[in-house]
């Protein structure tokens, strides 16, 4: 199974519906996103692509209320960040920040540890994939990034948008 990873999106609809184009041409019909979504409409284009999102709160989302009612009326999962779930048999950890993520990862207890944050791309793996897709947003780099993942091998990489 394909997943989609995206980040620090920061309202930029266009470059959302990028995300999920690319998303979509894969196959993908879940995508992870590790906060900084920002406001309730940046959402709409996942249901669009009926694209199935788990996301994290970042530290920019000011709209936690109206976040959470768009998410659910969506069928989407908004959680406090760090979330710990599994998917098609694997121990995933999505996170905004990266606090403690070298000890996350010495502990061996996830296959796959998401991120965002630092806008900065990051894939590497040390037992656990982690995985920061950059930001979608691309407003500090000037490179508007998200990532796909395969948990079947647990490879990564990152799409421009």
């Amino acid at each position: 199974m394909k997943i989609g990873i995206i980040s620090d999106t920061h309202d930029h609809l266009g470059n959302c519906r990028k995300a999920c184009e690319a998303f979509a041409a894969e196959g993908i019909r879940t995508a992870l996103h590790a906060g900084d979504i920002n406001a309730p409409f940046a959402v709409v284009p996942f249901h669009d692509a009926r694209i199935k999102l788990i996301a994290v709160f970042g530290n920019n989302d000011g709209e936690k209320l109206f976040l959470r009612e768009r998410f659910a009326e969506l069928g989407f999962e908004l959680h406090h960040g760090p979330h710990r779930f599994q998917l098609d048999g694997r121990r995933i950890c999505l996170m905004h920040e990266p606090r403690c993520l070298d000890s996350l990862v010495r502990s061996g207890d996830f296959d796959l540890a998401v991120y965002g944050h630092t806008h900065e791309l990051a894939i590497g793996e040390e037992g656990t994939l982690v995985v920061n897709p950059g930001e979608a947003c691309g407003y500090l780099s000037g490179k508007a990034t998200c990532a796909v993942v395969d948990l079947a091998d647990l490879s990564g990489r990152i799409i421009e948008l």
